[in-house]
């Protein structure tokens, strides 16, 4: 699937079948035609949300899984699904690297942007001259200060 701003991405979903209400058998497997169907819908749902948007979206769309569970109610009336979720996105193809694109998005970077004020150095201040002049001298003894 190609993503609005040129990423190429392969995305892997996962499906389980659920247990219907009351349900006796301990199994619960679809048909092969209802499999066809379930995949068709994965694929179409899949596509067009990916469409849709660019990269950066499209990966906050997978930390609250909202493609999986839009995928579980398009496919209730076929089977239902449960624990539907994207496993796996590869990133197949990235766009080429245009500089244009990112001058615009970041700026020139230039002499336009405000850069500062230059400070001056800072003074010692009374306590650090204090601390300086009460610092042991070697060969001194440490007995012969004054508290």
């Amino acid at each position: 699937v190609k993503t609005t701003d040129g990423y190429t991405v392969r995305m892997f979903c996962i499906a389980f079948t659920k247990r219907r209400p009351l349900q006796v058998r301990k199994t619960t497997y679809a048909q092969s035609a209802q499999i066809r169907k379930i995949r068709k819908k994965m694929m179409d749902l899949m596509t067009r949300e990916a469409n849709s948007c660019d990269l950066k979206d499209l990966v906050l769309k997978f930390v609250p899984e909202v493609i999986g569970k839009e995928i579980e109610r398009a496919c209730e009336s076929i089977y239902p699904l449960q624990n539907c979720c994207i496993r796996k996105v590869k990133l197949l193809k990235s766009p080429r690297f245009d500089i244009s694109k990112l001058m615009e998005l970041h700026g020139d970077g230039g002499a336009s942007e405000d850069t500062g004020v230059k400070l001056e150095a800072p003074v010692e201040s009374s306590i650090d001259q204090q601390v300086a002049s009460t610092a042991p001298v070697p060969g001194q003894d440490p007995g012969d200060w004054a508290d």
